[in-house]
């Protein structure tokens, strides 16, 4: 087996070189956690690699592939593909507990259609998916990054999001979720901003039947924060 590691610490770069899909997050790894990477990554994990990886192959199957980056603990990823079993979800997040949960998870709950990457999503998108690989693509609830000098950081910047769309199958789909307002706002003017995009709402969706409220929107419920969802599809 090969144990995840985490990637260099990106927020020396900070987009000196490239975008990053994320922040490192400091957490504790409970012994649960850690022994369900020791244990189940060799089924359920995924290495990065540095050439296109056949993702029919990786699930043993040919049905539609949708892509998580950002899972957090995983919980709701699991209640996704549950919620989808025709559907193969490959998840991405370099927060080692959130792995280590959203592994155990997958195995308490006997969940066979999510595999497990723990490394930046922005190489993996470079590098690992082929062209028209993707039914969709799901970002729910990246940060923020609440202060102005900052946006700079945010990850839904029309240079991301100009890697993601050409692993979309024509009519695939792209989904953004966020309980900040203004960017949802900044959400919506890049995925605008693309002619081969159309949005699938006058403005912002309804929230698709298969997205579980997550603990972290409950909690931003409680608080009075609004929730927006998009959802935009890669035009024929």
């Amino acid at each position: 087996m090969t144990n995840p590691q985490p990637p260099r610490d990106a927020e020396t770069a900070e987009h000196q070189r490239s975008i990053r899909s994320f922040v490192l997050r400091q957490g504790h790894m409970t012994a649960a956690q850690q022994r369900a990477i020791n244990t189940l990554w060799p089924q359920f994990g995924l290495d990065y690699q540095t050439a296109p990886v056949d993702l029919n192959a990786v699930f043993g199957r040919a049905n539609p592939k949708v892509l998580e980056i950002g899972f957090g603990m995983g919980a709701a990823t699991v209640e996704i593909a549950k919620r989808l079993p025709q559907t193969d979800f490959l998840a991405v997040d370099v927060h080692g507990p959130g792995v280590g949960n959203i592994l155990k998870l997958i195995d308490e709950q006997s969940v066979n259609n999510i595999r497990v990457m723990r490394h930046d999503a922005v190489d993996v998108v470079e590098n690992m998916l082929s062209d028209s690989s993707l039914e969709g693509i799901h970002i729910f609830f990246p940060d923020p990054w609440h202060k102005k000098r900052h946006h700079k950081r945010r990850l839904i910047q029309a240079p991301f999001v100009a890697k993601l769309l050409p692993k979309l199958k024509p009519g695939g789909y792209i989904h953004l979720a966020t309980d900040w307002e203004e960017y949802a706002v900044q959400m919506l003017e890049v995925l605008s901003g693309f002619d081969s995009l159309q949005n699938t709402a006058a403005g912002y969706a309804p929230t698709p039947g298969y997205r579980p409220e997550t603990k972290f929107e409950a909690r931003g419920r409680r608080l009075g924060h609004g929730v927006w969802d998009l959802v935009f599809v890669s035009k024929a």
